[in-house]
């Protein structure tokens, strides 16, 4: 007899989480709870609600998470200009947090025992999804389907569901694509079918939130973003809430063929992993947000947040957001965004995303000392003399000791 009672999953409305329901029914013996978020994954969430009760369940939870997503999460994250492995802009492991915190708070409010997920033992989100879950409910149970039962074909899930009467849409089956994919506002991954194959270019209809470069206006697109303490608040002048921003950003980049990216990584559990990515609105972002902090950053804060952000990206990539050491690092970076805060303007053009303009009132920028022409005393060019020796005297001391450099 299990000692699990009720059950709280992620759960989608797909053909994988409906299995998962009816499975955990009969091998826990146990009640089921669903929630489903929309974190802005451009489908309607609401149909997932009569799946769920087709399979009996009676607790159902649907919620719309998309403000709390690019506030939360996607904000603090662009604030260090985040980027995994110099490429990957962390769409899917910037949304994990957010889901396993509901997960556990769904939990708590209704009393279940035990939490469960979707993801694969080949994956970092089972890695993502249990670390914030032990790490908000230390007593949790968690558990991941995948790595029970045997269930490891797609044809042996149809089965499933033909065996059990789980109403399945076979019509959109027969449509579905060959990849792997996970959408949020920030992105859309794909993964498996023929890009397992290192090799092989991603076919062009794969893609689906972007035009190609090639076909992308042959006029460029200019829009301003209004910066306050490190976060978009406008663009072109108009005030907008978080997410309603990187929906623009999203259409327009995407109308412009930006924010494809075809990328090898390494994942958590050891494996490398071949993956493509759509993030149009993150490309524009990362790219404005750095030119506004080119203009109001000190020297030596702006090059400590870029030693920082290789360790901060490593660990929301593998799944410590809930941890003390993110909480430190991103104490430290948003102590560095009290002044960035300003305009940029951005060119996007046929793929590219490039800085046109920037401003603000904080800015660091002299332009009586940087220029050219007469400063009128406002720099002493022979200060350099003095500063260039000292910063020499180390070298002339070895090389007259006879440590010449090779």
């Amino acid at each position: 007899m299990s000692d699990v009672k009720k059950v709280v999953l992620a759960y989608s409305g797909g053909l994988d989480t409906s299995v998962i329901v009816k499975w955990l029914q009969e091998t826990y013996d146990c009640e089921v709870v669903t929630f489903t978020a929309d974190i802005g994954q451009g489908e309607e969430v609401e149909p997932a609600r009569a799946k769920a009760e087709a399979l009996g369940v009676k607790e159902i939870y649907i919620e719309d998470l998309r403000e709390e997503f690019v506030r939360d999460y996607v904000y603090p994250m662009f604030r260090a200009n985040t980027i995994y492995e110099g490429e990957y802009l962390l769409g899917t492991s910037i949304a994990r947090p957010l889901i396993t915190k509901r997960l556990v708070e769904i939990a708590n409010q209704t009393g279940a025992d035990a939490i469960s997920h979707g993801a694969t033992g080949k994956g970092n989100d089972q890695v993502r999804f249990e670390l914030g879950a032990y790490a908000l409910k230390p007593g949790v149970k968690v558990i991941a389907p995948w790595r029970e039962w045997d269930l490891n074909s797609r044809e042996k899930l149809m089965a499933y569901c033909q065996q059990h009467d789980i109403p399945v849409d076979f019509s959109s089956q027969k449509k579905k694509s060959p990849y792997s994919m996970d959408a949020n506002l920030l992105h859309i991954s794909y993964e498996g079918g023929n890009l397992e194959d290192p090799w092989v270019e991603a076919e062009e209809d794969m893609w689906r939130w972007s035009v190609s470069p090639e076909a992308a206006p042959d006029e460029p697109t200019y829009v301003e973003l209004t910066y306050e303490r490190g976060d978009i608040v406008a663009i072109d002048g108009v005030p907008m809430r978080p997410h309603d921003v990187l929906s623009k950003l999203n259409q327009l980049g995407g109308d412009n063929g930006i924010g494809r990216l075809d990328i090898v990584e390494n994942r958590y559990v050891g494996m490398k992993s071949r993956g493509c990515y759509e993030t149009p609105g993150g490309t524009i972002m990362l790219k404005a947000h750095r030119a506004i902090e080119s203009l109001t950053l000190d020297r030596e804060e702006a090059h400590l947040k870029d030693e920082l952000m290789p360790k901060y990206a490593k660990v929301i990539y593998n799944g410590y957001w809930w941890s003390p050491e993110r909480r430190a690092l991103q104490a430290a970076i948003d102590e560095t965004q009290k002044y960035v805060s300003g305009v940029v303007r951005m060119k996007l053009y046929k793929g590219n995303a490039t800085v046109a303009g920037r401003r603000s009132d904080a800015s660091l920028f002299d332009e009586s000392i940087a220029t050219f022409e007469d400063d009128a005393g406002a720099y002493d060019q022979k200060d350099a003399e003095g500063f260039i020796k000292l910063n020499a005297l180390r070298l002339r001391i070895a090389a007259g000791k006879g440590r010449q450099q090779d």
